[in-house]
């Protein structure tokens, strides 16, 4: 059956993120029906249009030009032009651009149509074994080892599987400061080129994971998923415990700063939890 294309709408299509069969006969339509494609780059998206015959104008739209292309993209869509986006591999505004045009056209009153497609969160989720009931995705990881290592401590504690996207060259310090902050022992998967020749799906824990990766350095290309399995409730309730217990000998010695400092250090809680704890333990004697 044919796509019927609706005039005046923004359709956001998901393309392949490696097979190219893994393209939807709609999304493959849909591209051959809009009036223009907005791309994250055209030269790669072109070559994607050539393989499905599709010759439709191409336009780029990036995270360096999108805030102000956006309006002047959507502007044919009041008198019922149509307009496409794709990002390089995936799906569009999931850690890829197109957030910025999306929520313009809704508050500007444009229907936006998602054609869904391939999504390498869903995909490396739906292979890894880890529980997938309750998931967080956060992106890319932060390239600065300092501000990476900050949001790390700051999620230890989440109970949801988390889900993180790594440029290659960072895969070893990331698997490393995973393993050091969330415990080697804590299950997690890695998910690499997934849908491409050089497919990787491996399920082990932190440490396992990051030696593996530390002895085999060609782990460390093409695009990348970590997986980390949440932390469960009774590593939660100790390390609660035995931070409460380092407090109430420290704060008995030190004054405030320097108890939470010696604290955080000594046991490895987030800083801020550690100071909120002191707070409390302190407040009584107030």
């Amino acid at each position: 059956m044919q796509v019927s294309i609706d005039p005046g709408a923004l359709y956001v299509v998901a393309t392949p993120i490696g097979n190219l069969g893994d393209f939807s006969p709609r999304g493959r339509e849909v591209l051959a029906g809009v009036d223009l494609i907005a791309a994250e780059d055209t030269r790669h998206t072109r070559e994607l249009l050539a393989h499905f015959d599709i010759h439709t104008p191409l336009v780029a739209l990036h995270a360096h030009n999108e805030a102000g292309a956006a309006a002047e993209l959507l502007a044919p869509l009041a008198g019922g032009g149509t307009l496409a986006l794709v990002c390089d591999a995936g799906t569009p505004a999931i850690s890829d651009p197109g957030e910025r045009i999306v929520a313009l056209a809704h508050a500007r009153g444009v229907r936006v149509i998602p054609v869904p497609g391939a999504s390498a969160v869903v995909c490396a989720l739906s292979a890894c074994g880890l529980p997938t009931g309750r998931f967080a995705f956060e992106g890319f990881l932060p390239a600065r080892a300092a501000a990476r290592r900050t949001l790390l401590e700051s999620l230890r504690e989440e109970r949801r599987t988390l889900v993180f996207y790594e440029a290659p060259h960072r895969l070893a310090a990331s698997l490393s400061d995973l393993a050091e902050l969330f415990g080697a022992a804590r299950p997690a998967a890695l998910a690499r080129e997934l849908t491409k020749r050089f497919e990787t799906v491996r399920r082990a824990t932190l440490g396992e994971l990051n030696a593996w990766v530390a002895d085999d350095p060609g782990q460390c290309r093409g695009e990348v998923v970590i997986l980390v399995a949440g932390a469960p409730e009774a590593a939660r309730a100790t390390d609660e415990a035995e931070l409460r217990r380092v407090l109430t000998v420290l704060l008995d010695e030190l004054p405030l700063k320097r108890a939470v400092a010696a604290a955080a250090a000594l046991t490895g809680a987030p800083r801020n939890r550690t100071y909120e704890v002191a707070l409390e333990l302190r407040r009584p004697a107030e």
